[in-house]
């Protein structure tokens, strides 16, 4: 629970999202907002440019995983054991890759991956210099098929560990992959995707995010809360109730994050998005998308054209041209908003 005084008198009823509310100015989600946080420049790549990324393993891993706890609850509650939640992998598998054909060559492009990157790491006599000592080189090319199976395992693994967290037989979900929305009273909508929504008897309602991710250091807890705090807000501002539990539950290490939001949290987290959109606007109208490198950047499709690594973004488009606009009346980002691949928490 935090201290932070909330702004406005206390008790206060929250604003809804009624129809009959403040216009639209633009929209955000949890994803898009995280994405300019960590770099102002990848939020235009991806929203103003809409450059392509290719999907990684990692966040179709995430997608499948999602699949699976999300239609175990499908299940009577006696049948939600771990052998049926394994049982339901293949065949979401198999679903994913009917919806998006480019996942046919996901696992070959990562094992193309793998033999660029042992070759960048030896020399012509296939030894890597390790703090200048010649050794030899025991990494072993892995065609597709090798990829696959040690992705496949790996979900397994993930699936399994879901189970030493809680009992789904215990539980009855109120909402599986919820779609949320509601409009501030500035007009600025937030919108999003919750993954697992619990309601108590007693009405008190529990947000519950799985990540297939490992948990965050405690330096880096708070950024992992801001999407939880995030949807809390978008379901205080529809129901005027305070959600009593934020849970983020990680499978890639077994381990829970729970937090108790109040008020004042839900209110600094609104203060603090609607600065994050008006950065945007400025973004926006001054066509300056700043980049901020950082350990993330080795896994960013952009790196190539990020001049923090030596490359040039393409030219900015012309929105009001192609929304048959003047330039004084740009489009919002609302108009461009479009998501990454991979199993998306928002739009």
């Amino acid at each position: 629970m935090t201290t932070t005084e909330a702004a406005g008198s206390p008790g206060a009823a929250p604003e809804t999202g009624a129809t009959d509310g403040p216009q639209v100015i633009g929209s955000l989600s949890p994803s898009r907002a995280g994405d300019f946080m960590t770099c102002p420049l990848l939020y235009r790549f991806r929203v103003i440019d809409r450059i392509p990324e290719k999907p990684s393993p990692a966040a179709v891993r995430g997608t499948l995983v999602h699949a699976v706890l999300e239609r175990l609850y499908d299940l009577p509650r006696e049948q939600r054991t771990p052998p049926a939640a394994l049982d339901l992998l293949a065949p979401q598998w198999e679903r994913l890759q009917a919806e998006e054909p480019e996942l046919a060559r996901l696992f070959t492009a990562a094992a193309e991956d793998d033999a660029a990157d042992t070759d960048g790491q030896t020399d012509q006599g296939g030894q890597a210099d390790q703090g200048g000592q010649a050794v030899q080189d025991d990494t072993v090319s892995r065609d597709g098929a090798a990829v696959e199976r040690e992705w496949f395992e790996q979900a397994r693994q993930m699936v399994e560990r879901y189970f030493t967290l809680e009992d789904p037989r215990r539980l009855e979900p109120a909402e599986r992959e919820l779609f949320v929305e509601t409009v501030l009273a500035s007009g600025l909508k937030l919108r999003g995707y919750i993954d697992r929504v619990d309601v108590a008897p007693s009405g008190e309602v529990r947000i519950v995010d799985y990540k297939t991710g490992t948990a965050p250091r405690a330096d880096f807890e708070a950024r992992a809360l801001f999407q939880m705090k995030f949807y809390a807000l978008v379901l205080w501002r529809l129901q005027g109730r305070v959600p009593r539990l934020l849970q983020l539950m990680y499978l890639g290490n077994g381990e829970v994050l729970r937090y108790e939001p109040d008020e004042a949290d839900l209110r600094a987290t609104e203060r603090k998005v609607e600065a994050l959109w008006a950065a945007i606007r400025r973004a926006m109208e001054t066509g300056e998308w700043r980049h901020r490198t950082s350990r993330l950047c080795d896994w960013c499709d952009h790196k190539e054209r990020c001049p923090g690594w030596g490359g040039t973004p393409p030219p900015l488009p012309d929105l009001s041209a192609a929304h048959g606009a003047a330039p004084a009346a740009r489009p919002s980002p609302a108009d461009l908003e479009v998501s990454a691949y991979g199993r998306g928490d928002d739009l």
